[in-house]
């Protein structure tokens, strides 16, 4: 699940690159916070965010989840989100499912959840 503010360029690239893809921009503007987290967690999708308050659900409300990727980035620009993830990807795909990952464009942190 790609959220809004990771935007609708990343969630196209992944779907090119083979990934299934729920794009809330393209298919649940609006939604809140805990109706994403809800609906990633019921279709077992990892969610892809720039937005921090998903910590806050992770780790504090102890919602449920199959995996956030938190993009703490500097430049916002899509390229950068999109070279950002195919690294991450490459690196550490295998270990995203069920993690909270909080990546910046030169680190990458497995938060324990």
């Amino acid at each position: 699940m790609v959220d809004e503010c990771a935007g609708p360029a990343v969630a196209a690239w992944l779907q090119r690159q083979g990934h299934e893809v729920f794009s809330v921009f393209e298919e649940a503007r609006g939604a809140s916070d805990a109706e994403l987290i809800a609906k990633a967690h019921a279709g077992r999708w990892i969610l892809v965010t720039a937005d921090k308050d998903f910590g806050e659900r992770i780790f504090r409300e102890r919602q449920p989840h199959c995996g956030v990727v938190l993009l703490r980035l500097e430049d916002q620009r899509a390229a950068r989100k999109i070279a950002v993830l195919a690294r991450l990807l490459e690196n550490h795909g295998e270990r995203l499912p069920g993690h909270f990952v909080v990546v910046t464009e030169t680190h990458v942190r497995f938060a324990r959840c």
